[in-house]
């Protein structure tokens, strides 16, 4: 052998034997070190690092009724820390003496750093699932997520940018009370604003807030046509509405936002899908078939050439064309575990305790944790209900006559607002970027159609941790797209979550 390959044999032989004795408390400090760089940023004081009992800027409402709302911090059950005070419960959609139907609500003040001033709004989507999930899992005081062996502070919490109120709806959602007969978003922003009038009843103190609408998924359809119906409705709710914050939203329709940009999806992640070399020509043959191929290179420009067509002229895509099932079908076949909310998941299946931890329930114990009798009785909850994360109950009767809202009230709503912002990880299949990215450039707003300028790769810096995606304003919009996120942002990046509404807010020049 030559001295060479000896020196080289050597040198590896040594690499090699200094990478197996890297302790594991070594390990672990450097992911400390990094954890730390990762919340040692910027951002306004944790509600973990506040002293004990000064968690929250407390809030004294005068109406009596108001105590009957009130949540004790230190009885939630398997919550091993006081959350402080909050208050809970149903209240009606309307003034009417024999109104049924009524939205369940979880409001919290501000933790030591969040503004009085302001009021955040938080919906989940579905439609019909619940907003407990946004608490419980994404932006409230406490969180459980998945595979987490019990309750912790989230340190995260929007709580630490001001007051907010999670709501189940609209009717049919989660504990929410009476049957539900709305035909479309018109008919769910109504009975919105009639719950938020008597919510505001109750509780008076919040009236002339500064008030944020947001929510994620089909949260895209909701949050637009409520905002819609504020602005139109100026003299019904005393709330100064600013804009919206709204994450992988339902913005156009289903061929725009996931068949278009699936088979590109896949190959921008052919390493997680792990497709055999023949499947993806077939998916290649049949996305150029159907007048997928190429459409992101042929028609989202910018500025955009003119309006962007559908393929096949339809708004349900060519016959024979739904290859976003094809391809979940086969990601099952090869990794049962896959999620379409966020695709690098494997077996095992963290447990959820709200039952719902990927593409399909897993209810690992029972009862879930909001349908506990004790845990109702802690939030002033029915305890005649069985909760579940998404209701069995069509809350559409007749499903969704509203049409998607960037052909409709989206535009004049981002005209309307302070600020407005969309916010899509990168790692969702069940809404894909691309395809939003294909509705903003077929969409008029500010006397232009779409963005103008390209949106800058790695150009969504987070504070401590450097580019974590694209982000791109023009026009009183701002959308973002953050790597590494799945479906629900605030749960899979949440300081990119909290950064992102913090922009919205007016507390940071940029995202």
């Amino acid at each position: 052998m030559k001295i060479g390959s000896i020196l080289v044999c050597l040198f590896w032989s040594i690499s090699l034997s200094s990478a197996r004795q890297l302790s594991k408390s070594h390990l672990k400090a450097l992911q400390l070190k990094a954890a730390e760089r990762f919340t040692a940023s910027k951002q306004p004081a944790r509600l973990a690092a506040a002293p004990s009992g000064t968690r929250v800027k407390n809030i004294t409402f005068h109406n009596p009724k108001a105590s009957s709302f009130y949540v004790d911090g230190k009885g939630i059950p398997e919550v091993d820390f006081d959350i402080g005070p909050s208050w809970s419960g149903l209240i009606p959609i309307s003034g009417n003496a024999n109104e049924t139907r009524k939205l369940f609500f979880w409001f919290f003040p501000p933790g030591p750093e969040g503004s009085l001033d302001d009021l955040i709004f938080w919906t989940n989507g579905g439609p019909g699932c619940s907003s407990l999930e946004g608490l419980l899992q994404e932006n409230g005081p406490f969180s459980w997520s998945f595979g987490q062996a019990k309750p912790t502070v989230n340190e995260f919490s929007w709580t630490n940018l001001s007051s907010i109120l999670f709501v189940e709806q609209p009717v049919g959602t989660g504990f929410s009370q009476g049957k539900p007969n709305i035909k479309n978003e018109d008919d769910l922003a109504a009975q919105l604003a009639g719950f938020l009038e008597q919510f505001l009843t109750v509780f008076s103190e919040l009236k002339g807030k500064k008030f944020y609408l947001a929510g994620e998924s089909y949260a895209g359809m909701y949050l637009p046509y409520i905002a819609n119906y504020i602005y139109t409705h100026p003299g019904q709710l005393d709330l100064d509405l600013q804009g919206f914050w709204v994450a992988d939203p339902v913005v156009s329709w289903d061929v725009v936002q996931e068949q278009i940009p699936a088979v590109p999806f896949v190959h921008k992640y052919e390493h997680v899908f792990a497709f055999n070399q023949t499947f993806l020509a077939h998916l290649d043959q049949r996305a150029e078939a159907c007048g997928y191929a190429g459409y992101m290179d042929e028609f989202v420009t910018y500025p955009p050439k003119g309006l962007l067509p559908l393929p096949g002229g339809s708004t349900e895509g060519p016959d024979g064309c739904d290859l976003w099932d094809e391809i979940f079908d086969a990601a099952l076949t090869v990794n049962p575990a896959f999620n379409i909310y966020r695709i690098f998941d494997t077996f095992p299946i963290l447990w959820d305790v709200l039952g719902f931890p990927g593409s399909f329930p897993q209810t690992q114990t029972t009862p879930l944790y909001f349908d506990r009798a004790d845990v109702k009785a802690a939030i002033n909850a029915p305890v005649n209900v069985t909760w579940v994360e998404c209701s069995d109950i069509n809350v559409f009767p007749k499903g969704d006559a509203s049409l998607p809202p960037s052909f409709t009230v989206l535009p004049s709503v981002i005209q309307k607002s302070k600020r407005s912002m969309i916010v899509h990880g990168l790692a969702d299949f069940i809404l894909i970027a691309e395809g939003t990215r294909i509705a903003i450039q077929n969409m008029t707003w500010g006397g232009m159609q779409g963005f103008q300028t390209p949106i800058a790769n790695d150009s969504f810096i987070v504070d401590g941790v450097g580019a974590l995606g694209n982000t791109h304003s023009e026009r009183g919009f701002t959308y973002v797209e953050v790597a590494l996120s799945g479906h629900m942002v605030p749960q899979f990046s949440p300081i990119a979550a909290f950064q992102t509404m913090q922009f919205v807010m007016g507390f940071r020049q940029t995202p």
